[in-house]
């Protein structure tokens, strides 16, 4: 596969990053996971792509990056994170957009909108923060806004088992007896979306999240 194809977007150094980080996430985590991807066949190998999913801990972003095989993502990470020595770098060297944790940010929506229109796909999670119980929460207004005014697709994605793993109440993942997995959905149109209005619109996100967050939790046995 041409290192282009996975992110043209981008310069080759930060596609190699980009990958280098892949693997450094992909081994351990399958060896340790047992992690495997449902419906990665979904993801178009072209094009700007909002994915929205569920978020459970710590360890979402990195897993929905290594799920993306033929892509690679940026996502939205709270500004504190940029304010951590090294992790900064590495984030930022992924793509990451800084967005302010108690105010709406204007320029961060601004700025992941430009990635998608450059044919870039974006992460969110539209619930805002991780679950506290593992549960899914109602999606925020914000995720409505950065879809609507990007007017493209829409890429619903479910994570399991990494709450068990690393809920927001422990500093540190535990590294053994847990599984992990990952379901990709089909693709929504953004004007399928944009004729239910906000409101059920982001029900409809939330609705097919849980749907896939369901069937994954019966494939592994929950």
């Amino acid at each position: 596969m041409p290192l282009r194809s996975l992110d043209p977007t981008q310069p080759l150094s930060q596609i190699l990053f980009y990958r280098f980080c892949y693997w450094l996430v992909m081994l351990p985590v399958t060896l340790l996971y047992r992690f495997r991807i449902f419906g990665a066949g979904n993801l178009p190998r072209r094009g700007g792509l909002l994915v929205v999913c569920n978020h459970q801990s710590h360890w979402d972003p990195p897993i929905l990056g290594i799920s993306f095989r033929t892509r690679n993502m940026a996502s939205i990470g709270r500004e504190g994170l940029f304010r951590v020595p090294i992790l900064s770098q590495i984030i930022r060297g992924l793509g990451c957009i800084p967005i302010k944790e108690d105010e709406g940010d204007a320029g961060a929506i601004r700025a992941a909108i430009a990635e998608l229109k450059r044919g870039r796909v974006m992460l969110i999670f539209p619930e805002g923060t991780r679950t506290p119980d593992g549960e899914i929460k109602e999606f925020k207004r914000g995720a409505w806004v950065l879809l609507s005014r990007a007017k493209g697709d829409v890429l619903p994605a479910a994570i399991e088992g990494a709450f068990d793993s690393w809920p927001r109440s422990n500093h540190l993942p535990s590294l053994f007896g847990h599984r992990i997995a990952v379901s990709l959905g089909k693709p929504i149109p953004f004007e399928e979306l944009k004729a239910l209005g906000p409101e059920r619109g982001l029900a409809r996100l939330r609705e097919e999240v849980q749907r896939l967050h369901t069937e994954l939790a019966e494939k592994m046995g929950r």
